[in-house]
């Protein structure tokens, strides 16, 4: 029945067990006067669920996470509730279905995340600590990728200020806090050779707005709560040079995005690369650093984004490839994913994970898969094969 089967033993279970224990009093649970079930009784139906969660969960690890609770409430209930909400397509893309409401979540429900983790990314969790590289000197080819393909390029990282809950917890008052923390350190962003200004999405105009996507929130942000009280405290920060865009208490604390309507993928990741680290000594002076766990990297409310927390994307103009049996063979063999963009023939490419390669690797995954895809779509309009360019499984 289960895609992904539990293993006999618990070992990430064993050793945390002592910190586990320190971090929760011995009835957590009652300072709540939940009026609950045994775990029995309240265990989901998952026999339709397509998720990560609902491929993993057993109700002996369900067991085992029932009555724990981190410090700011967040139970084992709310961290499965949006993949019972939306369960999933067996056919399409498998969501982790589970959000972490506070960094502690990721501790407290480790025998839990740590393989949602594992499946959703394809890396296993060990003790080391994982790679990082923000030296985008040492990216190959994402300056010269083809025009006659490439028509834009994106590159995004999200990030988590320390000492406050994840958007799908945080209260109204720690939303608006984050506010005030983004504005003096982007305001010191600005000062330092960057300038750019902070806008209230409240307060924003349509002719504000230019390319900008403002939608509403989506159902999915709605049924998660993280789009508890909008807009309020929801900012976006736009350099003047349009090189950067800044969102705050979006889906993340902190989202960095770099776009280019062009095919120079190496100079937007080098912007990210440059202000992000400028943020974080920034966030670090004001004595909240971002969230980062030894085993995991980078963490955000979401375990689709652990680890480098890194999305790069690119739209390419496809005609023939998309239409080729062995497309999703290729894909997966690239380790990258595409879907239709929003105009017929433009798709965007981009990573599909963000854990076990650093920031450069993950980047110069999607140049590399780009190129190959494009090599393809030229030998396909040419009326050639293209079987020689299937990579071997990276």
């Amino acid at each position: 029945m289960w895609k992904v089967k539990p293993p006999a033993v618990f070992p990430l279970e064993t050793r945390y067990r002592p910190i586990l224990e320190s971090l929760v009093p011995p009835d957590p649970m009652s300072q709540f006067h939940l009026r609950r079930g045994s775990p029995e009784d309240e265990f989901p139906d998952l026999c339709r669920n397509a998720t990560w969660m609902g491929r993993i969960l057993t109700p002996a690890m369900y067991r085992r996470q029932f009555h724990r609770c981190t410090h700011s409430g967040v139970i084992f209930d709310d961290v499965i509730r949006p993949g019972l909400e939306e369960p999933g397509d067996w056919g399409g893309p498998v969501s982790v279905g589970c959000v972490a409401g506070d960094a502690q979540s990721y501790i407290l429900f480790c025998d839990f995340f740590d393989r949602v983790i594992e499946a959703h990314h394809g890396h296993k969790i060990t003790s080391q600590t994982p790679e990082s590289d923000f030296n985008y000197d040492n990216l190959k080819g994402g300056g010269d990728l083809d025009r006659s393909y490439v028509v834009r390029c994106e590159v995004s990282v999200v990030r988590a200020v320390e000492d406050f809950c994840f958007p799908t917890h945080c209260s109204r008052g720690e939303r608006r806090q984050l506010l005030t923390l983004a504005g003096r350190a982007l305001r010191r962003l600005q000062d330092d050779e960057l300038p750019g200004r902070l806008l209230l999405l409240e307060e924003l105009h349509q002719e504000q707005q230019g390319g900008m996507s403002l939608n509403p929130p989506t159902s999915t942000q709605l049924r998660t709560g993280v789009a508890r009280d909008w807009p309020d405290a929801r900012a976006v920060w736009v350099s003047e040079d349009g090189s950067l865009v800044v969102w705050v208490n979006m889906d993340d604390h902190l989202r960095l995005v770099s776009t280019r309507d062009d095919a120079n993928l190496a100079e937007a990741f080098k912007c990210i690369c440059v202000n992000l680290q400028k943020l974080e000594e920034l966030y670090r002076e004001l004595r909240h650093p971002f969230i980062w766990k030894q085993q995991l990297g980078w963490v955000t409310s979401s375990p689709a984004d652990v680890g480098t927390g890194l999305r790069v994307g690119v739209h390419l103009k496809l005609q023939h490839l998309p239409k080729h049996k062995r497309l999703q063979d290729v894909l997966k063999r690239l380790r990258i994913g595409m879907e239709r963009a929003e105009s017929p023939a433009l798709y965007r490419v981009s990573n599909v994970a963000t854990f076990g390669l650093s920031e450069v690797a993950l980047t110069q995954l999607v140049v590399d898969g780009v190129r190959l895809l494009v090599a393809m779509e030229k030998r396909l309009e040419d009326g050639r094969d293209v079987d020689e360019l299937v990579p071997a499984q990276k």
